[in-house]
């Protein structure tokens, strides 16, 4: 999500001064509905190129899950090359909080250009400010903090114990076969005869 300045500014007054004066009019439109409406907990600066409102460190210590060196992110705001861009991270996790943004937006008039959390416009009247900024009053830091680690807890896949291994069906042993018996007969020994020898004619 590259911004249109060439390079990548440090500060969120860098930024903005590299836009044109129409954007830098918007943008700044829109981060004074984010001062009014932020509640104790965010903090504003640059993020991912962009100009965004997070949760620091030193509220929440654990960080963005993707990367735990950046602080949590919120909401931010990006000049893109045909459009501007908002996005809200805290309706992406909470899908009552979105049906009711939308809603709500629906009854504006206005027409939403949104995906899961970016909001497309190409000038602040295409924006329902009331709306965006009751959304944002509506997330207080304590409570985006507890959505987001419940969305985190609801992503990790339950583990299973593990299954006992089946033992494989071992082969029957083959039955031993007894010595077939030899078909040749024993041989006896030879019988004496008991008959005596006739004596010699002289």
């Amino acid at each position: 999500m590259a911004s249109s300045p060439a390079a990548k500014p440090a500060t969120v007054a860098e930024y903005l001064a590299a836009l044109p004066p129409d954007r830098r009019s918007a943008i700044d439109t829109l981060r004074e509905v984010f001062r009014k409406n932020l509640s104790k907990g965010y903090a504003e600066g640059m993020q991912y190129n962009m100009i965004g409102y997070f949760v620091p460190h030193d509220v929440f210590p654990d960080g963005y899950h993707c990367d735990p060196r950046q602080p949590l992110p919120f909401a931010a705001i990006a000049s893109q090359k045909s459009h501007m861009s908002l996005y809200l991270m805290g309706l992406y996790m909470n899908p009552a909080a979105d049906k009711a943004f939308r809603q709500a937006w629906a009854r504006s008039g206005k027409k939403l250009d949104m995906g899961k959390s970016c909001i497309r416009f190409k000038s602040l009247d295409d924006l329902a400010l009331n709306v965006l900024g009751d959304a944002i009053a509506a997330m207080p830091a304590k409570v985006y903090i507890e959505h987001y680690k419940a969305t985190l807890a609801k992503g990790k896949p339950k583990t299973k114990p593990a299954a006992k291994a089946t033992p494989k069906p071992q082969p029957k042993p083959k039955p031993k076969l007894s010595p077939k018996p030899t078909s040749k007969k024993a041989s006896k020994p030879p019988v004496k005869s008991s008959a005596k020898p006739s004596p010699k004619r002289k």
